[in-house]
């Protein structure tokens, strides 16, 4: 297999490889869009010691994020994690500071996890990207699975949107697919045909286990849910990244809509199926 190397003229790409190193080989700021779906991190049980970080004054912290920004590390209580990892955020930060590198400086970042470990995550973010640079936390809500009597169904993953630069990142309304009123006899019929734009909660099925999107991967995520993000936060002609890429979704919706991507992933499983998803793609090591 040919080593990836990448070429902003070049064609797209799925990536057999750890996306760490990968990351390392990459330019920095050549992506204007990157979303992250990460193991949720719900494998064995690791006992370790939980920590967030606190900004403090300039120079008085015990760590210093991005732009010299000084953060106090706070010890939690031990407790007891479901992990999948022996430390899951110390494999997941270097990625994330590398995502903030390649980033372009108008750049956003859509991290995708579950209410296990999204708290965790925006304390992270805060620190690598600067609070002033959290944007949204996107809920998408499902009515999929089983339904717990002890306590309220789980049924919503969490995605924290995070901008390199809070003063120019691309936001583009216009680009993104409009949702049906809930009450449409409460406004004009012309809104009712023209509908209205999403909030901050997305409703959307998950992709039907006999529908024609199914690639059969255990992690697949709606090519719609994806779409709408790339839409919204890069321009035609731009490069796109997922190095969590699993069956590619982030691909078949840049595909769609006319942007570049590179889709990362280290799992023979998951190159084989974007290999057939995403033929056009150069497929390299």
């Amino acid at each position: 297999m040919i080593p990836f190397v990448f070429d902003a003229e070049g064609p797209d790409a799925v990536v057999a490889a750890e996306n760490l190193d990968l990351l390392r080989r990459l330019p920095g700021g050549a992506f204007r869009m990157i979303y992250v779906d990460p193991p949720f991190n719900t494998g064995r049980t690791q006992r370790r010691r939980a920590s967030s970080m606190t900004p403090a004054a300039d120079g008085e912290g015990d760590r210093t994020g991005f732009a010299g920004r000084s953060y106090t590390t706070v010890l939690g209580e031990l407790r007891s994690y479901d992990d999948a990892f022996a430390d899951y955020w110390g494999f997941l930060e270097p990625r994330l500071r590398e995502a903030w590198r390649v980033l372009a400086d108008d750049g956003t970042l859509y991290l995708h996890l579950d209410y296990r470990e999204v708290h965790y995550a925006k304390v992270m973010l805060d620190t690598i990207f600067g609070r002033e640079c959290f944007l949204n936390e996107i809920i998408w809500a499902y009515d999929y699975g089983g339904r717990s009597r002890r306590r309220w169904p789980a049924k919503h993953d969490n995605v924290l949107v995070y901008v390199k630069d809070p003063e120019r990142y691309l936001f583009d309304s216009t680009e993104v697919d409009r949702e049906p009123y809930m009450a449409p006899g409460l406004v004009t019929p012309e809104k009712v045909e023209r509908g209205k734009l999403p909030t901050d909660v997305w409703w959307h099925t998950i992709v039907s286990p006999t529908g024609r999107e199914k690639t059969g991967y255990p992690t697949q995520k709606p090519v719609g849910l994806v779409r709408r993000m790339v839409a919204a936060s890069s321009a035609r002609g731009d490069w796109v990244l997922d190095f969590f890429a699993g069956s590619g979704t982030l691909g078949a919706a840049a595909q769609q809509l006319g942007r570049r991507f590179v889709c990362v992933d280290r799992n023979p499983e998951a190159v084989e199926v974007m290999r057939a998803r995403l033929p056009h793609a150069a497929v390299r090591g």
